[in-house]
């Protein structure tokens, strides 16, 4: 029997099903080189395996406390002391969560009424405008333009009202890659204050680093009291599937975090959450190599990127490359992502899933390379053919 229309809630016409998961399945189909997703194709280091593995042991297996095993909140506070000299009370100011995603949407669901307004800069990670719907806000979106990928400060200026109730920051960024200024972020952080708006910023990225250091909007002056930060294990251990992330944010804001959180998942998985306590002991040494061993990734494919025709923006931050494809002569980027993904072999994402017009995403695409060398290089030699194909594709 089909589906009524009216049986589903106007909200779940206002967005579509993950780009990025199709683009896996349709990987799949093909037997490509998933280049779309970002998911590690190497091991969690084994530090956080067999803290995970004494956890499980030790019969860690129950509801850990709604908002974060005692011995998580902890770590994160110390950890938010010594690398950005945040004063964090695991007590009132942290709330660990399943993954960042649902840090973010718990977030907005605490924060904002049906009617306010979220300012959202693009291109941005496809789960934000599905957010923002889920919460009956309006999305108010300002664009990163030119090749550096900046805000105009009047265009940002004007986005925020008397409605704006948050702005979304997500630095380093998916899918552009920019790492945000500090000069950048004292601008956001002066608007959130002129208009009495929150500042929602998706960190996700902060321990993978090629230009300058990341810089949490909460540390700036006047902007404690007025920032949520959203941030997670999955990317900085390689554990995306543990989901395992958290909130940091004022009391205030927390207590009403932590009931939305309540109700929408009851709480993280237990024992890796005090697998993550046990990874973030790892510190500074850990993220210093991580930052390397990407920066080495990155160059690899974005010079294998660069052979084959395409014109990568190469990264400061995160694991991905926002790539230019108008050379080869598609009509859209998503002809091209499903041409590229069956003829060539690799998928990445069509940009116009991280933009809020289809257009403004029609002649790019998105890679990451949070893989193995050797899977990069396989990607590299598939890639050298897309020229030739589309020439015999065109002909």
């Amino acid at each position: 029997m089909a589906v009524s229309r009216s049986w589903l809630a106007r909200r779940t016409e206002g967005f579509t099903e993950s780009v990025i998961r199709e683009m896996t399945r349709l990987n799949a189909v093909h037997g490509g080189i998933n280049l779309a997703q970002g998911f590690p194709d190497f091991p969690a280091p084994a530090e956080i395996k067999e803290a995970a593995k004494r956890a499980i042991d030790a019969d860690i297996n129950q509801y850990a406390i709604t908002w974060g095993a005692p011995a998580l909140r902890m770590a994160l506070a110390s950890t938010y002391a010594d690398l950005y000299g945040m004063k964090v009370d695991p007590d009132t100011m942290i709330t660990t969560t399943c993954g960042s995603t649902e840090a973010m949407v718990s977030t907005l669901l605490a924060i904002v009424d049906p009617g306010d307004e979220v300012v959202v800069l693009e291109p941005f990670y496809e789960n934000y405008g599905p957010d923002a719907a889920i919460c009956g806000a309006t999305p108010v979106f300002v664009p990163l333009r030119g090749p550096e990928l900046t805000f105009d400060r009047d265009e940002l200026a004007r986005a925020f009202g008397p409605r704006t109730k948050a702005i979304i920051v997500n630095t380093p960024n998916n899918p552009s890659g920019r790492v945000f200024t500090r000069d950048e972020l004292v601008f956001i952080a002066e608007l959130c204050q002129k208009h009495d708006a929150i500042a929602v910023t998706d960190e996700i990225y902060e321990h993978i680093k090629y230009t300058g250091p990341h810089i949490p909007i909460a540390t700036l002056e006047g902007m404690a009291e007025r920032t949520v930060t959203i941030s997670g294990a999955s990317k900085t251990f390689s554990v995306t599937g543990w989901r395992v992330g958290w909130i940091i944010a004022p009391p205030a804001l927390s207590a009403g975090i932590r009931k939305v959180h309540d109700f929408v998942t009851v709480g993280a998985p237990a024992p890796l959450q005090e697998a993550v306590a046990a990874a973030l002991s790892l510190g500074r040494p850990y993220y210093d190599k991580l930052s390397h061993d990407y920066r080495v990734r990155r160059d690899l494919l974005v010079g294998a990127l660069e052979r084959a025709g395409f014109t990568p923006r190469s990264p400061e931050g995160a694991y991905y490359v926002l790539c230019d494809i108008g050379r080869f002569g598609f009509p859209d980027d998503v002809a091209f992502a499903r041409w590229l993904v069956a003829d060539v072999g690799v998928a990445g994402v069509p940009g116009s899933s991280f933009f809020s017009r289809p257009e403004l995403g029609r002649t790019t695409i998105r890679f990451t390379f949070c893989k193995t060398a050797a899977l990069l290089n396989e990607a590299a030699e598939r890639l050298a053919e897309t020229e030739t194909r589309a020439r015999k594709r065109a002909v």
